[in-house]
């Protein structure tokens, strides 16, 4: 528990130090704090908690476990409340949700990770008693229409101001101008990444002097709502031999930097960069500068982030408080709920990039710069702030 409780705060800790601040499978199982010396004796704090990941289990490194950490954050100071990890092996929506069905009313709170849990929305109504934290997606009822329940909390990032930094970063440090992203699944939390990434790149052509290119390959492009999106996708987020594959190609491409944000796919990519050896790697949701080490060297340049454990962390505590409302909300710069590492030791970012992105960030910050995303008007290549 100590590692998971350090990658927790470090989000709060670049929060508190930065400008931007912001594995294996697990089964089913338990986690609990304990302590005689507990002065957390209000119910409320007892709080018996199920957070359902996708396929890769809490312990992925990436997504599913930096909100994990934010559940045993909140059980590091309230050592009555206990978690049951919940693994849904499928990934499938009506799968998913089937599953939550099942389990929801043995629980206070149910924690649902992803977009594949958007349709809790009836259960949450047939389970008035029962807190949900929905990270990544609106919930949605029988008919897959957006719903606002006073049980849920319902949290989506930017990613597309994230996935703008980490365009950025690898347009200002490639040497030979090629650079990459490569997503999962054409989610909408993906499609944000790789259209902020791409934004990110053609904003630091046109304003910073770069001339770096998107590299895209035909055979791995995306489709969102019927259209065509290029990118780089896998077609999952537990395929690392398809993602290892798509880093070959796109480093034999010429590609020098690659974005990965593709869950446990994306650890076949970084194989890829280890044994290229000349390559680096943007990682994604949480700080990899870990996942990065490649004998005395790294391949992480940087890890561009979406705080969620502290955001987990803040519902839950306000469920033992009696605080909790139900919402349906997008964190964004404002709220140190995106940003980047550039903490030192984490990252291999050159002091101007730094000074550049931290400029941007501002700019992102009071709505100078809107990187468009997948339900936006505007594009990669036309958004506000580009002009």
């Amino acid at each position: 528990m100590k590692k998971k409780l350090l990658a927790a705060f470090l989000c709060v800790a670049m929060v508190s130090s930065m400008v931007i601040g912001c594995g294996s499978n697990s089964n089913d199982g338990a986690a609990s704090g304990s302590g005689e010396d507990s002065t957390t004796e209000e119910s409320g704090d007892a709080l018996n908690i199920a957070i359902v990941s996708s396929p890769n289990g809490v312990d992925d490194g990436s997504f599913n476990e930096d909100n994990y950490n934010g559940v045993l954050a909140f059980i590091e100071e309230h050592p009555d409340a206990k978690v049951t990890p919940i693994r849904e092996e499928t990934g499938v929506p009506a799968t998913v949700v089937e599953r939550i069905t099942e389990i929801a009313g043995s629980y206070d709170v149910v924690v649902c990770l992803g977009y594949q849990c958007a349709g809790i929305g009836t259960v949450a109504q047939d389970n008035p008693d029962v807190d949900f934290i929905l990270v990544d997606s609106y919930p949605t009822d029988a008919e897959g229409n957006t719903v606002e329940l006073d049980n849920v909390y319902a949290m989506l990032f930017a990613e597309q101001e994230s996935g703008f930094f980490a365009g950025m970063a690898a347009a200002l440090e490639t040497t030979t101008n090629k650079v990459a992203v490569v997503n999962g699944q054409p989610f909408p939390s993906n499609v944000n990444y790789q259209y902020g990434f791409e934004a990110g790149v053609n904003y630091a052509n046109a304003k910073l002097g770069t001339s770096a290119e998107c590299v895209e390959l035909a055979s791995y492009a995306g489709t969102y709502n019927d259209e065509n999106i290029g990118g780089n996708y896998t077609g999952n987020f537990s395929d690392e031999a398809t993602g290892k594959v798509i880093g070959e190609s796109l480093i034999k491409e010429g590609c020098d930097i690659i974005f990965v944000a593709a869950g446990a796919s994306g650890n076949g990519v970084f194989t890829a960069a280890k044994e290229a050896g000349d390559v680096k790697v943007i990682g994604c949701d949480v700080d990899q500068y870990d996942d990065g080490a490649n004998g005395d060297s790294n391949i992480i340049l940087t890890s561009v982030l979406k705080c969620m454990s502290i955001n987990v962390e803040r519902q839950l505590n306000a469920i033992a408080d009696g605080s909790f409302e139900g919402q349906n909300i997008t964190l964004m710069a404002d709220t140190d709920s995106t940003g980047y590492v550039k903490e030192e030791g984490r990252q291999q970012l050159s002091d101007d990039t730094i000074k550049a992105i931290d400029e941007a960030f501002e700019l992102v910050k009071d709505g100078t710069i809107v990187p468009p995303s997948s339900d936006s008007d505007s594009t990669p290549e036309d958004f506000p702030g580009l002009e």
